[in-house]
């Protein structure tokens, strides 16, 4: 078989295709980068010997570039190999886009491509906001607990998705030394801070006002996850992490849960996000539902 001339009319009848069949231009994109890939792969002699060299495909590149132009560089034919070897015996993701594709191949976990695959169809992320993602290391964020999770299919609870550090735009630079400092920033773009956490989180209230006994007390802010059916309470320090700041948002958790929480809701999840955290203090921390995270700001 003459590899080079088959690869060369896979990409030739794409290009045709996407020139006549505007509907059908991501499909023609990813079955022939598909094809292609795997004409690669069976031209090197296969999976393993693929691994090794790459002048084969320096070759195929100089040559498609020379007779076709632009867009069959090296890295372009590399990306299609490993986009075969990732999608083989898969069903193909209609959904995603070759330029989704080009930001996840240069990742070398599969379960991390996976992992951004499913939060590109969950929620409808372009290639743009995939990238975004991408960059603040969203995978590399989450607990090992919750990785483990993942790759064995097993049940994922709010608690999971909570990355650490959590990420806190400061556009201006501000230096941040008090809390009130560090909630204006979070007020200020709190879409981004809801996503940071994970899916589902939705705003209910900064400063909520609680009463308990003849003392107020205000809950730096409440939210509300749709789709594990919990509410938030999320305390904010900006020193690190002391065991008296786990009794008071446990105290606010069960305020919530004994006063606004329904019966068809689940229990009431507290975030404790400080400047450094202390593992210490939370190997004691008998509540699972409260969480440590630091954050860092950008």
């Amino acid at each position: 078989m003459n590899y080079y001339n088959e690869i060369k009319n896979e990409l030739i009848n794409n290009e045709v295709t996407k020139k006549v069949k505007d509907y059908s231009k991501n499909k023609s994109d990813l079955d022939t980068y598909y094809n292609v890939g795997k004409l690669l792969i069976e031209a090197q002699g296969g999976e393993e010997r693929a691994k090794y060299g790459d002048s084969l495909i320096k070759e195929y590149s100089k040559r498609l570039t020379k007779e076709l132009g632009k867009g069959y560089s090296i890295r372009s034919l590399k990306y299609m190999r490993k986009f075969y070897l990732f999608q083989k015996g898969q069903a193909m993701i209609a959904q995603l886009t070759w330029t989704h594709y080009i930001q996840l191949l240069p990742l070398k976990d599969d379960y991390e491509i996976e992992y951004y695959i499913n939060l590109c169809l969950n929620q409808k992320l372009s290639y743009r906001e995939l990238s975004d993602r991408i960059k603040n290391k969203e995978y590399e964020r989450l607990p090992e607990k919750t990785k483990h999770k993942l790759i064995t299919k097993e049940e994922i609870k709010v608690q999971d998705i909570i990355k650490n550090p959590i990420i806190i735009h400061n556009p201006d630079d501000i230096e941040v030394v008090t809390e009130k400092t560090l909630h204006k920033l979070i007020l200020e773009d709190m879409p981004s801070f809801l996503k940071e956490l994970g899916s589902g989180f939705a705003f209910i209230d900064s400063e909520y006002k609680i009463k308990i006994g003849s003392d107020y007390h205000y809950i730096d802010f409440l939210l509300f996850n749709l789709e594990y059916n919990c509410y938030i309470v999320i305390e904010l320090k900006v020193t690190k992490l002391k065991k008296e700041h786990i009794g008071q948002i446990g105290v606010y958790m069960n305020y919530i849960d004994s006063t606004i929480r329904k019966p068809t809701q689940d229990k009431t999840i507290g975030i404790i996000i400080s400047s450094k955290n202390n593992k210490f203090i939370m190997e004691y921390c008998s509540d699972s539902r409260i969480l440590s995270k630091e954050y860092e700001l950008v």
